[in-house]
């Protein structure tokens, strides 16, 4: 007997449409470098500025459920720490994984950033 995954959708919030559209046409230099760089080759799909439930996540990969977040100063607040913990227990809900790096790490690791990507969505190295 055949198993299947049982399957749902994620809720879209079609307001966030034309948000998510403009932050792909206007990346920050490091949603930029990581993109252009690194994820738009992986050999999995992954979306830019998703909307999921009434956030938009800066990539996701649906094949293994997991959102990549960059992070830039505002992030670092009180208020925004509690913000981003709530929504990633929102998403957690989703059975998303989230992954967050800063803004420095792309910048200065960002050979280190694309091996934790890789191996959070098991793309194998080559030696």
């Amino acid at each position: 007997m055949l198993e299947t995954m049982p399957t749902f959708h994620l809720l879209y919030n079609h307001n966030l449409i034309e948000l998510a559209r403009n932050m792909r046409q206007n990346p920050t230099p490091t949603e930029r470098k990581l993109w252009y760089e690194y994820l738009r080759d992986v050999p999995v799909r992954v979306l830019r500025q998703k909307p999921i439930d009434r956030f938009i996540v800066d990539f996701y990969c649906a094949s293994v459920k997991l959102a990549i977040e960059i992070d830039g100063e505002q992030h670092f607040t009180e208020s925004e720490v509690i913000y981003d913990t709530e929504r990633s227990a929102i998403l957690a809900g989703y059975g998303i994984e989230v992954i967050r790096f800063t803004n420095q790490e792309v910048m200065n690791d960002f050979e280190g950033i694309c091996q934790r990507i890789a191996d959070a969505i098991e793309i194998p190295t080559t030696h």
